[in-house]
């Protein structure tokens, strides 16, 4: 079986790769019988394709040269363009146009080479409306996203659309998956490029070293987050290949959310730093809410076992610590 992730030297690339390069039944006992991956013997040859390995995905001709030359069995869409509220806010025309670019390119070049290739690939819940609190798939288009991320919600909208016109006409599959904003070790230390909880834990850390007397959060604090650990990242992508074709988002939700406050508290506690948390409002918040209904989680993947937020946030810290 071949595997192709694009944006495979990205955070959630590189941990899926890795994840998919040592499957065993050993590893994941309670698997194979969901995922199905590695079943019959199969051998999992994963190649992984980015910018930085050489192709840009936003060029069709590198795009279709790479789907001819691995000819995958499985691809999975992790590119993308993206950044902190105050990036993609700077750079909207760039992350709209190349977030919609590169994947236009792959389903154009999937296409033209005629090889029956499914695509799996998330959605950030940012690209729910505005408005929601608990976020359920039948409302995902029930009005506008969050002017704060208009950019980057809309890419991901189009994708939807584009993976579900290019099922209608050439029967291409692709399984879209909404997940929550996803935090853990092996993210960029640059806290403007970089998963919010992390950036939040990178600047925390600088605050601890430099020995700092308060710690600004960005906000009031009061926004209420679902967090995905990257293994938890990973784990979904990979079960996903059950499906062979879900083209309407299935969330991968908890139905459990923490406070930007609350949050911040386990990373003080965490980080060890002494100093005192202090808000400040001139930066925008976002959206109040954003929690991922489980309802349909818990039908589609019920296997799927969720790591604690807490712990999580040590491993992160842990992973920063002589990075920062």
């Amino acid at each position: 079986m071949n595997i192709l992730v694009l944006g495979s030297t990205g955070f959630i690339g590189r941990n899926l790769s890795n994840m998919l390069e040592n499957y065993s039944e050993e590893d994941f006992p309670n698997w194979p019988d969901l995922y199905e991956l590695g079943d019959s013997g199969q051998t999992l040859n994963v190649t992984g394709a980015s910018l930085s390995t050489g192709v840009d995905l936003r060029n069709y001709e590198q795009v279709a040269d790479l789907i001819n030359n691995v000819k995958p069995d499985i691809i999975y869409n992790l590119a993308s363009h993206g950044g902190s509220l105050h990036y993609v806010k700077e750079k909207a025309a760039e992350v709209i146009n190349d977030n919609i670019q590169m994947t236009l390119n792959l389903y154009r070049a999937i296409n033209s080479s005629g090889k029956d290739s499914k695509i799996i690939q998330p959605f950030s819940n940012c690209s729910y409306p505005g408005f929601s609190d608990v976020q359920k798939e039948d409302a995902w288009l029930a009005g506008p996203v969050h002017d704060s991320i208009f950019s980057f919600g809309n890419s991901k909208r189009t994708i939807y659309y584009l993976s579900k016109c290019y099922e209608m006409q050439y029967g291409i599959k692709t399984v879209n998956l909404l997940l929550p904003n996803t935090y853990g070790p092996g993210d960029s230390v640059d806290p403007n490029h970089t998963h919010a909880l992390n950036g939040m834990i990178i600047r925390m850390l600088k605050a601890k070293k430099a020995g700092d007397s308060e710690f600004v959060v960005w906000g009031t604090g009061s926004p209420v987050r679902e967090w995905c650990y990257v293994d938890d990242f990973s784990r979904s992508l990979i079960a996903a290949n059950t499906f062979d074709s879900m083209v309407e988002p299935a969330n991968i939700g908890q139905n459990k959310g923490h406070s930007i406050a609350e949050s911040a508290k386990l990373v003080k506690k965490a980080c060890g730093f002494e100093g005192e948390i202090v808000f400040d409002t001139s930066y925008p918040d976002g959206a109040p809410t954003k929690i991922l209904s489980d309802e349909k989680t818990s039908h589609n993947f019920p296997n799927l076992k969720f790591f604690d937020h807490e712990q999580g946030i040590r491993n992160t810290v842990k992973y920063y610590e002589d990075k920062v």
